[in-house]
This record gives C-alpha cells, sequence and structure tokens, in this order.
C-alpha cells in the first residue's frame, strides 16, 4: 500500500485543482457558442447583419461615410455567409475584403456621381453574392427546417436591399429625380420604396419617374 501511496497523492491533488477551477472562461465558452453555430449552419448570424444594414440605412443620414460604412456591412455580410455555408476558399474572402475597403475608404474621403455609382453597383453584386451563398445551402440541405426557414427571411431582405441600391445606381446616373415628386431621395426613402414595392402595398405616395425606374419597380411584383 505505501507503493501506492504517491499515486493516491498526485490523483488527489489532481482532484483539490479541478475542484479549484473556476471554469471554461467567457470567451471560451463564446467561442464554443461561435463553434456550435457554424457547426449546425444556421443563418442567424447572416440575418443579424442584414438586419443591421437595414436598420443603418433607415436611419444614417445621406453622405459619402455612410454609403461607405453600408458596403463594409455588406462584405461582412458576404464573408458570414462564406463562413456559415463552409464555402469560397480564403482568397476570395481575403480579396473581397481588399476591394471592398479600397471602395469603402475612397467613398468616405471623395464625393462624387461615378464613385457613388460605383459604390452602389458594387453593393448590389455583394447582395446578389449573399443570396447565392444561401440559395445554394438551402437547396443542399433538402428539406424543410429552421436553417431554410431563417435562410427565406434573409432572402427577402436582400432582395429589398438589392433594389434599394439599384434605385440608387439610378438616381445617381439619370439626369432628371427619380421620383415623380421631383427629388431622388434618401437611402431611408429608397429603402422605405423598394420594400413597400416589394411587399406589393403601392401606397401611391411615391413613385418613378424614368422609364428605367418604372421596370425597377414593374419587375418586383
Amino acid at each position: 500500500m505505501g507503493a501506492d501511496a504517491p499515486g493516491t497523492a498526485r490523483i488527489v491533488l489532481e482532484g483539490v485543482s479541478a475542484a479549484q477551477s473556476p471554469g471554461p472562461a467567457p470567451n471560451r465558452r463564446f467561442l464554443s457558442v461561435v463553434k456550435e453555430l457554424r457547426a449546425s449552419r444556421s443563418y442567424s448570424f447572416v440575418l443579424l447583419l442584414i438586419l443591421i444594414g437595414f436598420a443603418f440605412t433607415a436611419t444614417a443620414p445621406d453622405e459619402p461615410w455612410s454609403r461607405g460604412v453600408l458596403l463594409l456591412i455588406q462584405c461582412g455580410t458576404l464573408i458570414t455567409a462564406l463562413w456559415t455555408s463552409r464555402s469560397g476558399p480564403f482568397e476570395l474572402r481575403l480579396t473581397a475584403l481588399v476591394l471592398t475597403v479600397g471602395l469603402a475608404v475612397l467613398q468616405i474621403l471623395t464625393n462624387s456621381k461615378a464613385l457613388a455609382a460605383a459604390v452602389g453597383t458594387f453593393s448590389g453584386l455583394l447582395v446578389i453574392a449573399i443570396g447565392v451563398v444561401i440559395v445554394r445551402g438551402i437547396i443542399s440541405e433538402g428539406t424543410v427546417s429552421q436553417r431554410s426557414v431563417v435562410g427565406a427571411i434573409c432572402i427577402y431582405f436582400l432582395l429589398g436591399m438589392l433594389f434599394l441600391f439599384a434605385y440608387g445606381v439610378v438616381a445617381v446616373l439619370d439626369s432628371g429625380p427619380l421620383f415623380a415628386q421631383g427629388t431622388d431621395g434618401t437611402p431611408a426613402l429608397r429603402l422605405y420604396f423598394s420594400f413597400v414595392t416589394l411587399a406589393t402595398v403601392g401606397y401611391g405616395d411615391y413613385t418613378t419617374a424614368s422609364n428605367l425606374g418604372h421596370m425597377l419597380s414593374a419587375s418586383k411584383r
């Protein structure tokens, strides 16, 4: 029994040490939750970022810096969608990030119609890319689940955001006002108009003036 004393003492000391351990640190628990969420391939993070972009558009002023920040939000949403779906090589994410940061910085520092149109177009392309990633994930699942329902909600909001950027590009490039009421509207107003027409509510308080604007509005019905 004396020979077993050192081993017993070691086990006792390890047990006391484990009992005194404060447990996993909060950051470890957070990382564990993030890993579990990615393993489930849930689009909850993606939907959260989409709603953040929606809320930012509805409240931010119509300034060059706000367009740059919104572009960064769209890029972050795309990277999160790729990360959630476990698709897209690291090089693709890095390229998207570098291009977005470069355009966002230029937009924040420079206020020109050409750059505003380029930023709006690139933002729309990012929205399309996000939608493609989500749709591919939903189709690959092959069944209706909580994940596919959240993905469908993401697609709905992405459609509204896509037409928001499309209206913004038309407002910048067209010689006349976007709306028949004689104004191009703010991003918040164009967001409102985009979702009102998407939902086929049609309050009639704003209508597009140009043929291109009419085409965009009609394509959502």
